[in-house]
């Protein structure tokens, strides 16, 4: 997976997008949740390579739990 960052302006643009895999959303979240990708002197956020601004690592993960919430139709969110 080549930067998939760039493509994505928010976490929850990951996990809402409705193409994606559920383990491909997992990964590009977690990619974004590593520390890797923690802005310098700001442990609490994260800004992959190529992505177009910092958000706090608490939306990442945010994001991860959403994939793991039942939808409203009482189907698991894909």
């Amino acid at each position: 997976m080549s930067q998939p960052f760039s493509r994505f302006l928010h976490p929850f643009d990951v996990a809402h997008h409705p193409s994606l895999e559920p383990e491909v959303k997992r990964a590009i979240l977690a990619s974004w949740a590593s520390d890797r990708s923690a802005v310098k002197d700001q442990p609490a956020m994260r800004k992959p390579p190529g992505a177009k601004r910092a958000v706090p690592i608490d939306e990442v993960f945010a994001a991860m739990r959403s994939l793991d919430e039942p939808r409203t139709d009482g189907r698991q969110r894909q």
